[in-house]
Formats: structure tokens, C-alpha cells, sequence
């Protein structure tokens, strides 16, 4: 019997109802949160009387945010199916589409856990119960994770155990916890836990983990939100995002 996530999803809490219209609202993928709270005030050193209001959800869930009118005027990404979504909603500017990182798809297990794991093949062993990932049906790493299991042969034997997390950083919180023997997380997750998880393997998928980012269509500050976008781009922005273990896409 498939486990499910304890946490409720909420779709559309939207953590931004505070920001002003002079106010420029990025919406991030959960994996970006550390890189762009470090971006977000660089770019606020560089643009003085910019205030950066970041709002980090799984990517699915913040489409969903401004397909409501949720406040955005950018939009990141962890993969690339819910940027395609964005487009064909109207959600953002297709011209303004770009592609600024990358990453990997590892095996996490916790620090001292109670059974070996070495690769996602071992997670066929019974003595395996619980694997945590993103939910495939609004989590880019769900659908990472999916699509990298599918290819081994492995997803029906992995899914029946699955723990489903709203976004990777929920996912990554059970591993540390101990809560779940193993669990699928992006690489920089990882690396921010480094004394309460450990990087079993990493996990080769069928597509590149590659981020893109956009301004949100009918910005009223699309302008700035272009500027955003170029210093994320730049090298300053490139040299923060690698700071945090992102690669060049």
C-alpha cells in the first residue's frame, strides 16, 4: 500500500499578499531557496530601492498561484514540463524564456540509517519500507525521480513504498528526520544537509535537470523583472548559483 505524505498540500497558499506593486515578486522552485534568497539580495545591493519579494513553492504549485493572479513578475523553475505548462496557460512571456542552471538527481539516506543503501536497486529489499519524493503529479524531482525509476525497471517495486512530499525540501526534512529509509532529492539539496544525510548515488535521468526561468506575463514591473532575469544570467548571478552546487545548464 502506497504511504502518502502526512502534510497536507496546500496549492495555493500564496506567501507574498504583503508585497507592494513596487515590490518585484519571484516565484521559485523549493530547490532554488537558498540560491535566490543569496541572488535576491545581491541584486538589491546592485539595484538600491529594488525590494526582492521571494515566494519558493514546487513549481507546479506557484503556476497554479499566478494562474489564479497570485502577485508574480518572475517565474523559475526546477524542470522544464512546468515552464511548458506556464506558456501554454499565457502565464508568462515566452520570449523572455531562458535557461540558467542545472542539476542531479541523487539517492539520499539518513546519517547512521537502519538499512544499507547503496543505489536505487536496493530499494527493492523488504527491509526498505519507505521512500520519500516529490508528488510526480506537481514536483519536478517526482517527475525526475519517475522517469529515472521507470528506466530501471524500478518504479512499481520504489512507488509501492513512496512517501510523498509536497516539494524536495519536505522530502529532504524526511530523510533527515530518519522518517523514511531513503529518499530522491536534487543534489543541492543534499549539500545543505550534509551532517544529517548522505548521498547514496546519484541517479542518472532520461532528460537534464535544467531550470528555466521567465517574466511572468503581464508583469507591472516587466522591466525590472528583466533585469532580474539578465543578473541571474550574469556572472555575478552564475557565480552565486554555483556557490550553491548549481552547474551552468
Amino acid at each position: 500500500m502506497r504511504l502518502r505524505s502526512l502534510v497536507a498540500l496546500v496549492l495555493l497558499a500564496v506567501p507574498v499578499a504583503a508585497a507592494t506593486a513596487a515590490d518585484l515578486v519571484v516565484s521559485a522552485a523549493s530547490s532554488l531557496t537558498d540560491a535566490f534568497q543569496a541572488v535576491g539580495k545581491a541584486y538589491e545591493a546592485a539595484h538600491p530601492g529594488t525590494r526582492v519579494v521571494l515566494n519558493f513553492a514546487a513549481s507546479d504549485v506557484l503556476l497554479r498561484q499566478i494562474s489564479s493572479g497570485a502577485p508574480a513578475d518572475v517565474f523559475a523553475s526546477a524542470d522544464q514540463a512546468a515552464m511548458d505548462k506556464a506558456v501554454t496557460a499565457g502565464a508568462i512571456d515566452p520570449a523572455t524564456r531562458q535557461d540558467f542552471a542545472s542539476n542531479r538527481l541523487v539517492l539520499v539516506v539518513p546519517k547512521d540509517g537502519r538499512v544499507h543503501v547503496t543505489g536505487p536497486t536496493d530499494l527493492r529489499d523488504t527491509k526498505v519500507t519507505r521512500v520519500a519524493y516529490g508528488d510526480p503529479a506537481s514536483v519536478p524531482v517526482g517527475r525526475y525521480t519517475k522517469a529515472a525509476l521507470e528506466r530501471q525497471g524500478l518504479w512499481d517495486v520504489v512507488s509501492a513504498k513512496g512517501v510523498l512530499a509536497q516539494n524536495v525540501r519536505q522530502g529532504l526534512d524526511y530523510v533527515a528526520r530518519g522518517e523514511v529509509d531513503a529518499g530522491f532529492v536534487f543534489a543541492t539539496d543534499a549539500a545543505i544537509m550534509k551532517d544529517k544525510v548522505d548521498v547514496a548515488a546519484v541517479v542518472p535521468t532520461p532528460t537534464p535537470i535544467t531550470y528555466p526561468i521567465a517574466v511572468v506575463a503581464g508583469s507591472k514591473q516587466a522591466r525590472e523583472a528583466g533585469r532580474f532575469e539578465a543578473f541571474v544570467q550574469s556572472a555575478d548571478g552564475r557565480a552565486i548559483l554555483a556557490g550553491f552546487g548549481f552547474r551552468a545548464p
